[in-house]
């Protein structure tokens, strides 16, 4: 974990209108590395720009079960961005990407809340969400205190709006260039269902 200074790295969350998604970013893997732990159906991976994907996926660019996973790298991060899928906030698959590497999860929905998870080497060290006040778990809860606290992230309060996205920012010097519509392709492909 590296301390980064105050940035607008996923400022295009806070001003777009994305109602439900799911952001995983692995430190130092591929893009193919990434969607591969995660359970990429190897048939749907390729290299595909906005175009693309809406025509191969089409209405189903928005499966919860099977969603369609866009990645690309940002400084020494990976991301794999689900527009409405939830696999990242998942035990095993967190596992699967942090393993050797550490990896941030988010998901956020309308309700609204989002969902925050740092994992390292396999383990979850800090896990939250903002549905209720706010109550860290992990093997290691108080790990992002120093980072949480300034933000207004603290336990038993309920959290300040964006606070979770300038914790990843800060924290851990995370941004996502949104790409492009045409010209900017990126690996994709659709997830495997999850195991029962």
């Amino acid at each position: 974990m590296t301390s980064a200074p105050v940035g607008r790295g996923l400022e295009m969350f806070r001003v777009g209108d994305f109602p439900i998604y799911t952001l995983t970013f692995v430190r130092g893997l591929s893009p193919v590395e990434l969607l591969t732990r995660m359970g990429v159906d190897q048939e749907t991976l390729a290299l595909r720009d906005g175009i693309d994907l809406s025509d191969d996926f089409g209405d189903n660019l928005l499966d919860d079960e099977e969603p369609v996973v866009t990645t690309g790298i940002d400084g020494s991060w990976t991301w794999a961005w689900e527009q409405g899928g939830l696999h990242g906030l998942e035990e095993q698959i967190l596992s699967a990407v942090s393993v050797g590497t550490e990896a941030v999860a988010l998901h956020y929905n309308e309700k609204p809340m989002y969902w925050f998870k740092y994992a390292a080497d396999g383990d979850v060290i800090v896990e939250f969400h903002t549905l209720q006040a706010i109550e860290p778990t992990g093997q290691d809860p108080a790990r992002l205190n120093e980072y949480m606290r300034p933000l207004g992230l603290v336990p038993g309060d309920g959290a300040p709006l964006y606070a979770v996205l300038s914790l990843v920012e800060n924290a851990f010097g995370i941004r996502l260039t949104h790409p492009g519509e045409v010209d900017d392709p990126r690996m994709s492909g659709r997830l495997s269902p999850l195991p029962e």
